[in-house]
């Protein structure tokens, strides 16, 4: 069995400012290539700086550059809420696992009075 190794996601830095600009990554690094998430080519895979170095330079990937910019207060309110969600979903889980338990144990017992063996006449009960 190959181990299967997945392209790297691109992901803008951050400037000074708290902008989010273009840095062009490491390509001794990224052994599969790079996919961005702009969305100009949707399942694209850029293995080489040059290809990269082409696509930042492109209309869809400039104004997805500048979505992000624009929107970074929705994000960080959208990154809030998922973190509430993640630790509600946690509860959940933790809740329904208990249930689990106390189900199993339930079946458990009850496989356990199955199986005992039943007497017919209580007067020859010692």
């Amino acid at each position: 069995m190959d181990l299967v190794i997945e392209p790297d996601m691109y992901e803008p830095s951050i400037d000074e400012q708290g902008n989010y600009v273009d840095k062009m990554p490491s390509f001794h690094i990224i052994k599969k290539g790079i996919s961005c998430p702009c969305g100009s080519r949707k399942g694209k895979l850029y293995e080489t700086v040059a290809n990269f170095s082409s696509h930042i330079k492109t209309k869809h990937h400039e104004k997805w550059l500048t979505s992000l910019n624009l929107n970074k207060t929705n994000y960080y309110i959208e990154n809030i809420r998922l973190k509430e969600t993640i630790e509600n979903q946690k509860l959940i889980i933790a809740k329904m696992e208990k249930e689990i338990i106390n189900r199993n144990q339930t079946i458990y017992c009850l496989m356990q009075e199955k199986t005992a063996p039943i007497v017919d006449d209580l007067l020859l009960f010692d």
